[in-house]
């Protein structure tokens, strides 16, 4: 098993029960694949270093994973048909 970093913006129209419903629902979708949860950094909502879709700001989460392509390969394929997920980005952590 590999280790992940997964990193997602969420809208900032989304919200306070609507981002902690999508955080569980991302966190699940990994887990159900087979994915094993090491930390989950919510970094609140942070200033975008450039507008995407007319937004300046969004709500920045970072998960640390465990696991194997299938897990982040569902996780990408369910989140680029997400309105509320702005911009997303999965990344092999070589330690």
């Amino acid at each position: 098993m590999r280790k992940y970093e997964v990193l997602y913006i969420i809208a900032p129209s989304v919200d306070e029960n609507g981002v902690k419903e999508t955080i569980e629902r991302y966190n699940n979708v990994l887990t159900n694949n087979g994915a094993e949860i090491e930390k989950v950094d919510e970094m609140g909502k942070r200033r975008l270093a450039y507008e995407i879709n007319d937004l300046k700001d969004g709500y920045y989460v970072v998960t640390y994973i465990k696991g194997d392509a299938q897990a982040t390969n569902e996780f990408d394929r369910l989140v680029k048909m997400d309105d509320n997920v702005i911009r997303h980005l999965v990344v092999k952590d070589e330690d």
